[in-house]
């Protein structure tokens, strides 16, 4: 008899276990309704050429890669799905925004480093899925190049900044490391040639901006030259390690420990005006990455908390950088848990 009751015990264990997984999955119904309406807001905010654009249309490339990746998270390829023909009409575009340097965008647009590395993360997911041999030729043809600008744009000390090194500006930035760390694990994962240096080199820098004592341990800093911890950076910094593969360590589990006081639980000093959804956006990866308990629980409070700010058109309003970047960054946390794009699986 006590057998008995230890099974039924163990049987209600896991149904409740099964309902806290479904009740903070991207298969919610709730959740999934939310992120069918962002993406179908962005879809309607796609310019006829293929493009998307931030506030005064700057950042067209990082926006265009953002937007057409949160699609691929939804299952939509090139081929198939909803909005296919939108994902299609993104990589033509960036293909046709590709410079002999290599570099994926144009000098004059604002911190150009941002939309190659978001371009690089994007084509190299779509890369694999081409079925059309000639463009599956210029992708890679353009994808190898993209990596090379990286290395290239690389400065004397392993980061990356707003603008190449080779510019003459050998500042580097913490955010925009992530993002070419990012980029260019995905170019390695689709099979594109990427030395291994140079993603060495861009992990040392995070781990140099790293602080190591004090009430800041564990922030990651604006750069190598200061600029205090960031909560976000932080964030996209371990982010940008887990997806090269590092994730024990002294300096990792330090950026656990800050980001466990500093963006979730507890007080997120990562403002909701622009820096909140920056944060989660990388925070959602690290969280999932995770998995456990841990991760259903922030999952859940972290998407109750966004689909509560969603306006009736599907976009979000916060931030200084427009409803396109909000939007784009808060449809993929909703639907991070697809598991369709290898740069964000377990």
């Amino acid at each position: 008899m006590r057998r008995f009751g230890v099974l039924i015990a163990t049987a209600a264990c896991i149904i409740a276990a099964t309902s806290v997984s479904e009740a903070a999955s991207a298969k919610d119904p709730k959740i999934k309704a939310s992120a069918r309406k962002a993406l179908d807001y962005l879809a309607r905010e796609q310019k006829k050429q293929g493009y998307w654009e931030a506030n005064g249309g700057q950042y067209r490339v990082a926006m265009t890669a953002l937007s057409a990746n949160a699609m691929l998270c939804e299952g939509s390829t090139m081929s198939r799905g909803r909005y296919a023909k939108n994902i299609e009409l993104a990589v033509d575009w960036l293909i046709e925004q590709a410079q002999p340097s290599g570099l994926i965008g144009y000098k004059d647009d604002y911190h150009y480093t941002y939309g190659h590395g978001y371009s690089m993360l994007f084509l190299s997911q779509v890369y694999g899925d081409e079925e059309n041999e000639e463009r599956r030729a210029e992708l890679r043809r353009i994808l190898t190049k993209a990596v090379e600008f990286c290395g290239n744009a690389q400065t004397s000390r392993g980061g990356w900044g707003y603008v190449s090194a080779k510019e003459g500006n050998d500042f580097d930035e913490g955010s925009t490391c992530i993002t070419q760390l990012q980029g260019l694990r995905a170019c390695r994962n689709a099979g594109i040639p990427v030395p291994k240096k140079i993603i060495d080199d861009g992990k040392k820098y995070v781990f140099d901006c790293t602080i190591k004592t004090g009430e800041q341990a564990g922030a990651v800093q604006y750069s190598i030259k200061g600029g205090g911890g960031r909560p976000a950076i932080t964030a996209a910094g371990l982010a940008g390690m887990f997806n090269a593969g590092e994730y024990e360590g002294d300096q990792v589990k330090m950026m656990l420990g800050y980001c466990e006081k500093n963006v979730w639980p507890g007080k997120n000093t990562a403002q909701f005006f622009g820096h909140w959804h920056y944060t989660h956006y990388y925070y959602a990866q690290v969280m999932y990455r995770l998995g456990g308990a841990k991760w259903e629980k922030y999952f859940r409070e972290t998407s109750d908390e966004i689909i509560r700010k969603q306006s009736n058109d599907g976009s979000w309003k916060e931030g200084h950088v427009g409803p396109v970047y909000t939007t784009a960054m808060n449809a993929t946390i909703l639907q991070i848990d697809n598991g369709f794009l290898p740069i964000y699986q377990r």
